[in-house]
């Protein structure tokens, strides 16, 4: 196939700039204020019609940092580069960004997604650890990027780029995706909400190592597990647990019988699936009856019915521990995603185009997500459900220390096979699409 798209020599480096660049200013979902804008800003000098805020993010948020946070890293971002004209659309943590650029020749809508936020994990500080040598290791303390968005940011600028310069080879429209609130599962269910992925009929997604090595690209990830995220608050009453113990409601133990009846759930028959829970936080001393207790929870199923399955038991067993004790039950939902399968024929597209790529070792077209969950499954759904295809690929790469790890870091030698597999792809779509 002949090569559509141009680049400029210097493009890897400009996007290894902008990946050390997020890299010591990382933002957690709903906060990537910095981030978020700084992407808006490249865009709009690179000619795409340029979305942000409530227009690409809807109401429909999950796991929203309160109005205080949302002040402070706000303020962050307004003193470390952040482009103001951006940011004041995005107040509230509306931080999503969508850029579109549409050719000179009639042709289908094909969207990338990107996501852009980080983790609350206090990065390494050795002088082994690359980021800490090279002097851009994180500048928050407590916030790293550690599970390599800040280097699909840098990716989804460098295709935006690419595009800008060769606007003669494309054919319809190309929309950038960058997400928001990756991490917990927050952030793709609002911007599907909000008709990000409406018109689009070719959506690709990626991620970077997930325990591949460098020069290996799997085209098409599939079993990623449904979840849901639950955040549970059992409310008694205090009282003095020496002289008037019967006066209390002891939501600690509401929340201890809670946990134990989650982990003996029933399998089902249809599939795995998977509970846990993570924290568990009660009690204000050791002579007071526990008045109050939270839960940090996680359901997960291997497809989305026995996921329901395991979401319904799940509340079901919260509300009766709670009953059994007479305290009072609140749970809010902080996190979805769905399961999705690759589309057959977008696998066999990129998978054809990575095996003609400099770098590329091995191409597997299909294999199990290892990771777990992973929210572009709404986009994916929603766009397979309109007729369109979609695929979720991972590019391997040289890890430092696994994802969402203090020691993560990643080889950004893989940066040129991404971009030259996406770059290739979307003419292998434009010749799909004309047969």
């Amino acid at each position: 196939m002949m090569k559509l798209f141009t680049t400029t020599s210097n493009l890897i480096e400009q996007m290894v700039a902008w990946r050390r660049d997020f890299h010591q200013y990382p933002e957690t979902g709903w906060t990537e204020f910095r981030t978020a804008s700084i992407i808006a800003h490249e865009l709009s000098i690179l000619g795409f019609q340029v979305q942000v805020g409530k227009e690409v993010v809807s109401e429909e948020r999950m796991g929203v940092p309160s109005d205080d946070e949302l002040a402070v890293y706000y303020e962050n971002a307004k003193s470390n580069g952040g482009y103001l004209e951006y940011m004041e659309k995005m107040v509230g943590g509306y931080t999503g960004v969508v850029g579109t650029i549409k050719g000179r020749k009639a042709g289908p809508t094909i969207a990338f997604r990107f996501d852009m936020d980080a983790l609350d994990i206090l990065e390494n500080d050795e002088l082994t650890h690359l980021p800490k040598q090279f002097d851009f290791r994180s500048k928050y303390a407590g916030k790293m990027h550690a599970c390599g968005h800040d280097a699909h940011s840098a990716i989804g600028l460098g295709l935006a780029k690419v595009l800008a310069n060769n606007m003669d080879q494309i054919e319809g429209t190309i929309k950038i995706i960058f997400q928001p609130a990756e991490e917990g599962v927050r952030g793709a269910k609002s911007m599907v909400a909000a008709g990000v992925v409406d018109d689009v009929d070719y959506f690709l997604s990626m991620h970077v190592g997930i325990n591949v090595p460098l020069g290996t690209v799997i085209a098409g990830a599939d079993g990623f597990l449904a979840t849901t995220k639950i955040d549970a608050k059992f409310t008694g009453k205090a009282a003095h647990a020496g002289a008037e113990p019967e006066k209390g409601k002891n939501a600690l133990l509401a929340a201890a019988s809670a946990i134990l009846g989650l982990h003996t759930i029933t399998q089902h028959s249809d599939g795995a699936s998977r509970i846990n829970v993570g924290t568990c936080i009660s009690g204000d001393g050791r002579n007071i009856v526990p008045a109050h207790a939270s839960l940090k929870l996680e359901t997960r199923g291997e497809n989305n019915s026995v996921h329901t399955y395991v979401h319904e038991q799940a509340l079901s067993i919260l509300e009766g521990a709670s009953k059994m004790y007479g305290t009072e039950l609140s749970y809010e939902i902080v996190g979805e995603a769905k399961t999705c399968a690759s589309s057959e024929e977008l696998v066999d597209l990129v998978g054809l185009t990575a095996k003609g790529i400099d770098g590329v070792e091995e191409v597997l077209l299909r294999s199990k997500f290892a990771g777990g969950s992973e929210d572009a499954t709404y986009m994916m759904d929603k766009v397979q459900r309109q007729g369109g295809l979609a695929t979720y690929a991972i590019f391997g790469t040289t890890l430092a220390a696994g994802h969402h790890h203090e020691k993560f870091d990643i080889d950004e030698a893989v940066f040129p096979i991404i971009l030259n597999t996406w770059l290739e792809t979307i003419g292998r779509i434009y010749e799909y699409q004309r047969k």
